[in-house]
């Protein structure tokens, strides 16, 4: 856990950060989570939703990507990038939730997760410290649980497809969720540990 710096570093502001390529697919990503909720429960046109959350998960991947290629990575890109994955993950399970695609019980921890890392945050920058970093099994939960949103579309009806895809969903929702609590638990540790450090 390192402590925010106290003298900002000489970036190009945040406009001209905006126009990176990079930051252009986090911001399409973060424009496209109300398409994707308004998909989900107004019209229920699953086909596009699937569509466009398969969309953001390839920009997700390649921004990051194309962020070292080009030497673009910026102080906005590492705001914009995790914040579309949350958004895209909350309005996900909010959606799935009002639509009895899965339970209540699986969305409960994993949103409470967001606001106890959302209180560790702000308690952090009280104490002078910068966020916490992303760990690999953060990442990872994210990327597993990517992977469980379009196959749990897909297990809607009673389609040959629906069956094959729902024990692939359901392992997947498993798995992600599992990984995001625990990361969720590990980033709380960090917190706490640099804030008795003060």
């Amino acid at each position: 856990m390192t402590t925010a710096p106290d003298e900002p570093r000489t970036e190009p502001p945040l406009w001209r950060q905006a126009l990176t390529i990079p930051n252009l697919l986090s911001l399409l990503r973060l424009a496209g989570v109300p398409v994707f909720l308004w998909l989900l429960l107004g019209p229920k046109e699953d086909g596009w939703a699937l569509a466009l959350l398969i969309f953001s998960a390839l920009t997700d991947w390649l921004d990051g990507k194309l962020a070292r290629w080009l030497d673009q990575m910026s102080r906005l890109g590492q705001l914009l990038d995790p914040a579309a994955d949350r958004l895209y993950i909350l309005a996900t399970l909010v959606a799935f939730l009002i639509r009895d695609i899965v339970p209540w019980w699986v969305v409960a921890p994993l949103v409470l997760r967001e606001l106890v890392l959302g209180g560790c945050v702000l308690a952090l920058r009280r104490g002078g410290f910068a966020p916490p970093e992303v760990t690999y099994i953060g990442k990872g939960a994210t990327f597993v649980l990517m992977y469980a949103f379009p196959f749990l579309l897909l297990t809607q009806g009673g389609s040959t497809l629906a069956a094959i895809s729902r024990p692939i969903a359901y392992g997947f929702m498993v798995w992600g969720g599992v990984l995001y609590v625990w990361s969720g638990a590990l980033y709380v540790v960090q917190a706490v540990r640099a804030l008795r450090t003060r």
